[in-house]
């Protein structure tokens, strides 16, 4: 009997790592995009054209990394 309390024991401490870890990454992440996010909004376009352009490159690093990830 103990040893199916240390196995749950176990597990739920296993879990809560796992979740901690999980919720650090996405935290990483989101701090990452809106750095990228900051920098658009501090430049002073020229034009729109100038404005797309650099969302037209953040978007790009997003696509990029996404298929990095998959391959992985």
């Amino acid at each position: 009997m103990a040893n199916m309390e240390d196995n749950a024991a176990f597990v739920k401490e296993l879990q809560a790592r796992f979740d901690r870890k999980l919720k650090e990454n996405e935290i990483s992440v989101l701090e990452y995009w809106k750095l990228q996010i900051d920098r658009l909004l501090s430049l002073k376009p020229d034009g729109i054209a100038s404005l797309q352009s650099q969302i037209k490159r953040v978007s790009d690093m997003m696509d990029n990394r996404i298929r990095t990830i998959k391959k992985e």
